[in-house]
């Protein structure tokens, strides 16, 4: 277990314009760690004027990166790739201590971010149309072209993760990229940004802008940006959304979830135990895949026990991180004391859980599991983000899935079973973009797409994989014809 190393002096963070690190022209933000409470960086904030230069820099620059044989644009992405992998653990500290994660949850999340990169490099060879006679002496084909400026926002929860399951697809694609990363995890940026540059991405492809709602809202209004991607919450989601295709831009925005596992008597207890423990647990239940109701059908207390045990054996600071803010640890305190006045069983109580020695300034919860959770309730269909399990007891398999279909989300839903039978029931039966089956957290791999439905999900396709592909970019069908032919069908 690799110990989290904090940064040894305050980082400095600038915007990337033009591929240069540029001084914000609207002011100061203090970056504080989850871990300790203390001040790890400073944020500079760009000015509407700088963003709107940066923007005009970036559509300049586009014009002949999406002239580049997508070959020589797959060079660079490799470059970027041996870069990463190169600077992996500097990366996976730096990005666990603004975001709370531990070292090896934050490696996790670049590895499965330069997992999309290699999807990304693949595409030069399968991603190339096709050609066909239609008629005699006609041809049609496929030619996928660049959108031009395309924009991404995205959440303090995965800071290198998320922003690289869209940068390498887009870039590949021929676009010019800007990202805004979130105003509580900017500091990632720097490395992802630096490492483009030593890759060899040629000067205003990759802009980095930070801030808040402004900055936001600046780069969605921008006429150069042709679509907007956004993971956060349901609410955000909603508002980016809908600002972005009233300006007639594409969008697909990520929002929140409310994940439900079926856990079925039949389950095999080791697997049970552990893979829902830690789907609520992993980077301290702040991730949109992470279980937070679980649907216990029957006789299932076995399990349950299982479950507790391993999650009161994880160790604050080394086997689960912090909570991003102080109001958002508050808030989870609250929400579990609301639960128990309403009934809820506390079978294991993060409220008294202690800090790390020398971090009790940062933002500890422990895990853990209500019983006993009416459907409806605060506990059983809001989306709390933190450590904690709502354990929703049902008759019937009947019963789960009534429950799981009424939430408003559709993101994830997972079953622990050894039956293949109710299996596939579930698979079939709930609403939800991403279903697993004995796999807590049912995030599909490369070249599968992530995405939810419903209220997860605002626009349409997914943000990765192949269902990514004509979102960032657009489809040129070309119908050649050469020489005059003798018969008279209506196409020659």
């Amino acid at each position: 277990m690799t110990t989290l190393k904090m940064p040894l002096e305050v980082v400095q963070c600038l915007n990337f314009i033009n591929g240069e690190w540029v001084k914000g022209e609207a002011g100061t933000q203090n970056i504080t760690s989850p871990y300790h409470g203390k001040k790890i960086g400073e944020v500079s904030i760009p000015s509407l004027n700088q963003i709107k230069n940066a923007m005009k820099i970036a559509s300049d620059a586009q014009v002949e990166w999406g002239r580049t044989p997508h070959k020589e644009r797959a060079r660079v992405l490799f470059n970027f790739r041996n870069i990463l992998l190169r600077d992996l653990e500097e990366i996976s500290h730096l990005k666990s201590a603004e975001s709370g994660k531990t070292f090896n949850e934050g490696m996790a999340g670049l590895m499965k971010g330069i997992e999309v990169l290699e999807y990304a490099l693949s595409l030069q060879n399968m991603d190339v149309g096709g050609r066909m006679e239609v008629s005699r002496g006609v041809s049609c084909e496929y030619r996928r072209t660049a959108l031009g400026v395309v924009a991404n926002i995205t959440p303090f929860n995965f800071p290198a993760m998320v922003p690289m399951w869209t940068i390498p697809i887009a870039l590949g694609l021929g676009n010019a990229y800007v990202w805004k990363p979130s105003d509580k995890t900017p500091l990632t940026s720097i490395k992802i940004a630096s490492a483009l540059k030593e890759a060899g991405l040629p000067n205003g492809l990759f802009t980095v802008l930070h801030g808040g709602a402004e900055t936001v809202d600046a780069i969605i209004e921008a006429p150069e940006v042709k679509a907007v991607g956004f993971v956060g919450s349901t609410k955000i989601a909603k508002l980016v959304y809908t600002k972005a295709t009233s300006l007639g831009k594409r969008a697909l925005c990520m929002g929140g979830a409310k994940n439900h596992i079926v856990l079925l008597p039949d389950a095999t207890p080791d697997i049970a135990g552990v893979g829902i423990s830690d789907s609520f647990t992993g980077c301290a239940g702040q991730r949109c895949m992470a279980a937070s109701v679980l649907l216990a059908v029957g006789d299932v207390d076995q399990h349950i026990t299982k479950i507790k045990n391993r999650a009161e054996s994880l160790k604050l600071g080394t086997d689960m991180g912090a909570i991003i803010t102080r109001a958002q640890r508050d808030f989870l305190l609250e929400a579990i004391t609301r639960a128990e006045k309403a009934g809820a069983k506390v079978v294991l109580d993060g409220r008294t859980a202690k800090a790390p020695a020398g971090m009790e300034e940062g933002n500890w919860i422990g895990p853990t599991i209500l019983d006993n959770i009416q459907p409806g309730s605060e506990a059983a269909t809001v989306e709390l983000f933190g450590p904690v399990l709502s354990v929703v007891r049902c008759k019937d398999i009947t019963h789960a899935m009534q429950i799981q279909n009424s939430s408003e989300y559709g993101n994830a839903c997972s079953v622990f079973t050894n039956s293949g039978a109710l299996a596939d029931r579930v698979t079939r039966e709930a609403k939800a973009g991403m279903v697993g089956v004995n796999v807590g957290v049912p995030v599909p791999r490369e070249p599968f797409s992530f995405g939810g439905i419903a209220a997860s999900k605002f626009g349409s396709g997914d943000i990765t994989g192949e269902h990514s592909l004509n979102f960032w970019s657009d489809v040129k069908k070309v119908t050649t014809k050469w020489e005059k032919q003798n018969d008279n069908n209506w196409m020659s």
